[in-house]
């Protein structure tokens, strides 16, 4: 069986050389091409052995354009604003596009969902499987308990990381809001401080930690009248978002156009 020839965006980084390794591994799996931003100091560079493999013959560069031509589909960890343009050259070149990337606005959103009428993408919050099974989770638990019950996100990572909350906890913030019929973004409460009055009835909080080497812990609590559901996940190798991600390539290149998840990559997705 041939090899699904894979490019990985933000290859230098910190999730890119994981997605680097794990394409190594993978016997299925080339990797035909890795991109950086035009800054980087990473350019030229073989992406192999800041990924801790053996040298490839390839070198990081910064146009995507020769590369997802002569690719089945694109690994993306990079930035908002590259992952757009990306998600665009993807459906020009009608390959596939798995999108890891975090901190997406909401005008991100609409050129990445106009991309996939011409290409199958999956975006996620987070690529770990356990993650997204706790995803599924919280929006049944949300639908069965109702606004009656309180439901607060708290999540940490480590002190590098540049958003909050993160990818993975508006991931819960919306599977809770799916599970009672109402939009995250009318019901939303971040960063409290000072004399803030009483929670208002059917908000969905966040509370961010940052600190140290954490990779990444997320509970979802559902606090109710003398008692408290705690759903939780803690990622203890970055290893586990790669081959989330590697999990969604595969299943992506046979697919249609469209936009997906990885809830439709695992077959847990609530019609």
């Amino acid at each position: 069986m041939a090899q699904l020839r894979i490019v990985v965006a933000g290859a230098a980084g910190r999730m890119g050389r994981m997605i680097v390794r794990a394409i190594h591994e993978a016997e299925d799996l080339a990797l035909a091409g890795a991109l950086e931003r035009e800054a980087s100091p990473w350019l030229g560079h073989d992406p192999g052995p800041l990924a801790g493999c053996p040298a490839t013959s390839l070198t990081i560069g910064a146009d995507p354009l020769a590369l997802l031509l002569n690719a089945d589909a694109i690994i993306d960890f990079s930035s908002p604003a590259a992952t757009v343009d990306l998600a665009a050259l993807a459906a020009q070149a009608r390959i596939a596009h798995v999108i890891g990337t975090t901190g997406l606005a909401e005008d991100d959103l609409d050129k990445i969902a106009a991309a996939a009428r011409h290409a199958a993408i999956v975006r996620s919050g987070n690529m770990s499987l356990g993650v997204n099974l706790l995803a599924a989770l919280t929006r049944r638990a949300a639908a069965a308990l109702g606004d009656e019950y309180d439901v607060e996100i708290v999540e940490m990572h480590h002190r590098m990381k540049v958003d909050a909350p993160s990818g993975t906890a508006l991931m819960l913030g919306e599977a809770a809001a799916a599970g009672r019929g109402i939009a995250l973004k009318s019901h939303s409460a971040r960063g409290r401080d000072g004399v803030t009055g009483q929670r208002r009835r059917g908000d969905i909080g966040f509370a961010s930690l940052r600190g140290g080497t954490v990779v990444g812990d997320h509970q979802v609590i559902l606090a109710g009248e003398g008692e408290r559901i705690v759903l939780g996940h803690h990622a203890e190798d970055r290893m586990v978002f790669a081959y989330g991600a590697l999990k969604a390539v595969r299943w992506a290149h046979s697919r249609k156009p469209g936009l997906y998840s990885m809830a439709d990559v695992l077959g847990i997705r609530d019609e």
